[in-house]
């Protein structure tokens, strides 16, 4: 079962969890899913918070993959309570009915915000975690329930922070996803908004790479261990914007930037070292960083959505 599997990451991770020969179950909050599904996946439209809905797909699944997040780092810092309200019940009422039936849970986080302003770079998962962000906070309170229930309960379960997934089928403007809503700003004429000199920096993984980290972790991740998920290379946001400026020029598109103050919960620089995933699983990044860029453009620009056209107020 993948609760919040219908999403932008779900709908790269369940295709590659139906190629080991799973049979897989989508849990997601909307009547049909965002995103298409293989053939042969069940989907349910449903509130992860609903506790008959999820003890009924518990008692039929032996594996569990929680994606379920129902805020982004932006919102959160609006609306810190509701950030915590709406995400930290339903995954403490998760963990008990998982250890319960023996069910191997596998819990995936957030590795660009709970470590916080980094003490040195890449992030290994001994750094310190003191999120700056109320989404980076209830994300590291969760994590500390599953380890409260492992201990209490005998909870199965692995931890995974990735890094900042892009790539074909991110959508723009959203609040999540620099590279997809800078990519299409350059494409509507637009400036690319930049909090700061040179922006943040931040460890990009392409989203393919990041599904496979997950099949990965769930398949020969050791219990109870928490793994990075990540590139272990930083782009600024500027480097980002230089580097995909050569990719829109093949389309016609000019970039253009606009610095704004930085941002009190933005982190100035998070990159991941994830040699204890590569050492327990063999995982390790795919796509190069500009080959993803371009894929991601080509895919923007073939897409007949209606994010070209400049929404009032934009």
């Amino acid at each position: 079962m993948v609760i919040g599997g219908a999403g932008y990451i779900g709908a790269h991770l369940v295709p590659k969890l139906v190629a080991t020969g799973r049979r897989v179950t989508v849990l997601g909050r909307r009547t049909i899913p965002a995103y298409g599904l293989p053939p042969g996946v069940v989907y349910v439209g449903g509130d992860f918070a609903q506790l008959d809905l999820i003890n009924g797909l518990l008692d039929r699944h032996q594996e569990v993959i929680d994606l379920a997040y129902a805020s982004v780092p932006n919102t959160s810092f609006e609306n810190p309570l509701a950030d915590l309200l709406q995400n930290l019940p339903p995954a403490a009422q998760l963990f008990p009915e998982v250890a319960k039936r023996g069910r191997k849970l596998l819990l995936v986080s957030s590795g660009g915000t709970v470590y916080g302003e980094a003490i040195k770079l890449p992030i290994d998962e001994k750094h310190p975690t003191k999120p700056i962000s109320p989404y980076g906070v209830t994300k590291l309170t969760v994590e500390n329930y599953a380890h409260l229930y492992a201990q209490t309960h005998g909870l199965q379960f692995v931890c995974l922070r990735p890094a900042n997934a892009y790539g074909v089928g991110q959508r723009p403007y959203v609040g999540q996803g620099f590279i997809s809503t800078a990519m299409a700003s350059a494409m509507r004429g637009e400036p690319i908004k930049i909090f700061g000199p040179v922006g943040t920096v931040r460890d990009y993984l392409y989203v393919s790479d990041l599904a496979e980290g997950i099949v990965r972790a769930l398949e020969k991740g050791r219990q109870w261990e928490t793994y990075n998920l990540g590139s272990g290379v930083g782009h600024s946001n500027l480097d980002v914007v230089q580097a995909m400026a050569h990719v829109l020029k093949k389309f016609g598109c000019a970039v253009q930037v606009v610095h704004l103050p930085e941002r009190a919960f933005d982190v100035k620089a998070n990159v991941l070292d994830s040699s204890k995933l590569f050492s327990d699983t063999g995982w390790k990044p795919d796509v190069a960083f500009d080959h993803g860029l371009r894929l991601t453009c080509e895919w923007l620009n073939a897409d007949d959505g209606n994010w070209r056209t400049p929404k009032r107020g934009s």
